[in-house]
């Protein structure tokens, strides 16, 4: 423990950050991922910790901090609209001073050779301001239409906050089906790519002139997870204005590992401002987790907290990812599409799938709801309702309710024509990890 407390003090001295006392009342247990085991020290503070984890010893995040944020080679920092705006305005225009404090942080964090990828909020706010208006517009149309006015806005104040540190800024406005959408997909993190290879800082919005589902996306939130899945980036930071999630007596929750075990208490924290909440941001954190990546959720207004959270300081509330890594096309499949239909199957039929690592034969469908098409995503439940699993169909709707609970032999004769033998094949499948 002695060596912990070294290594500790070592790495607050190369942050360049005041020097705190070092946790009290420590012991360890371990933290296995991807074949690595990580010394995770368990510590007497006034933060909550999730007792239900999966894990047999409740794990701490000082270590996660350490050896997987602390060593993130790339980020996507999600900046949330109550952080954007100023309070003096009452949220009708942007806080050009929090602007100029969080360009610089990122600079510093890039000097540190992290790759950062903002997502902004604030385009309406901006569209207010510059129209005179006093209040956030009702109307979805007359949303739209402040939020092409203050897109222009919010990346001027963005150019010049950036300008004096000598970095460019790029603008990309991606709507929902940029993601669901392959070819699209892969596009974004190519043309991501380029800009940071061309030390230009890339900047995501929604672009809520031309989708009404994007207003409701959850403050940028999901953009964000999806976002950084991909982009394959090693950590994903949502900013707000809670020092993460909160129990019913105030205290930091964390970490966090199982996301369901805490809905409950996110349903308390919903922002007044924004349009997220606490909700969005779990839901963005089980989508970067299941990837094999940390997310964390802070408060923004911390001094520095960018660069405290990366010199793996206690702040807010981490979100401790799976214990496997998903390559780009499982994320696409399994995070990021959205699914088309539900597939429910029978217990033989979950257990091969989530144990076994077997396709999806028909003889274990035992129903299914939607309309899709060969090609689509579709929800793979047990028959308690769980998702176990997504995977890409190589039957449509119509075609599954023939076959299903069928053996393969017997599906050309229903169909009247050559067919596959798996309806999902374990190729095209993710199963969900925890």
């Amino acid at each position: 423990m002695a060596g912990a407390r070294r290594s500790w003090a070592a790495g607050r001295a190369r942050s360049s950050l005041p020097a705190r006392a070092p946790p009290v009342d420590t012991q360890k247990s371990s933290w296995k991922r991807s074949g690595r085991i990580f010394d995770v020290l368990i510590c007497d503070r006034p933060r909550s910790t999730i007792k239900n984890l999966k894990s047999p010893i409740p794990l701490m995040s000082t270590q996660i901090r350490k050896d997987v944020l602390g060593k993130a080679r790339s980020v996507v920092i999600k900046v949330g609209s109550q952080l954007m705006t100023s309070i003096s305005t009452g949220g009708s225009d942007l806080d050009i001073d929090y602007l100029r404090d969080m360009a610089r942080q990122i600079v510093e964090l890039r000097a540190r050779r992290v790759q950062v990828t903002l997502v902004s909020s604030g385009a309406i706010a901006a569209g207010c301001a510059e129209m005179g208006l006093e209040r956030r517009p009702r109307d979805v149309a007359d949303q739209q239409a402040v939020a092409a006015v203050g897109q222009r806005r919010l990346m001027t104040h963005l150019h010049d906050a950036f300008a004096p540190h000598g970095l460019k800024v790029a603008q990309l406005l991606l709507t929902r089906g940029d993601f669901d959408d392959r070819d699209r997909f892969l596009n974004i993190r190519n043309c991501v790519g380029h800009l940071h290879r061309r030390d230009c800082l890339p900047v995501i919005n929604e672009n809520d002139t031309v989708a009404v589902e994007e207003l409701r996306f959850g403050d940028n939130d999901l953009l964000a997870a999806l976002t950084c899945n991909a982009l394959r980036a090693d950590a994903l930071v949502l900013l707000t204005v809670v020092d993460g999630l909160l129990d019913d007596q105030g205290n930091t929750v964390d970490p966090v590992e199982d996301i369901g075990s805490v809905l409950g208490m996110a349903r308390a924290q919903v922002s007044t401002l924004g349009t997220g909440g606490m909700i969005t941001k779990l839901e963005a954190a089980r989508l970067v987790t299941e990837a094999g990546e940390i997310a964390v959720v802070a408060d923004g207004r911390v001094p520095d907290v960018l660069a405290r959270l990366f010199a793996a300081e206690p702040l807010g509330t981490i979100f401790v990812p799976a214990r496997r890594k998903l390559d780009s096309r499982s994320r696409w499949i399994g995070l990021t599409k959205r699914a088309a239909g539900t597939v429910t199957v029978d217990a033989g039929a979950a257990a091969a799938l989530s144990r076994r690592g077997k396709s999806l034969l028909a003889s274990g469908i035992t129903g299914t709801t939607g309309q899709f098409e060969r090609g689509e995503v579709v929800l793979i439940r047990d028959d308690a309702g769980r998702e176990i699993a997504r995977g890409l169909t190589n039957y449509n709707a119509d075609e599954l309710r023939l076959i299903m609970g069928k053996r393969s032999n017997q599906f050309q004769k229903v169909l009247h024509r050559p067919a596959y033998d798996e309806v999902v094949h374990r190729d095209n499948l993710v199963v969900v990890s925890r």
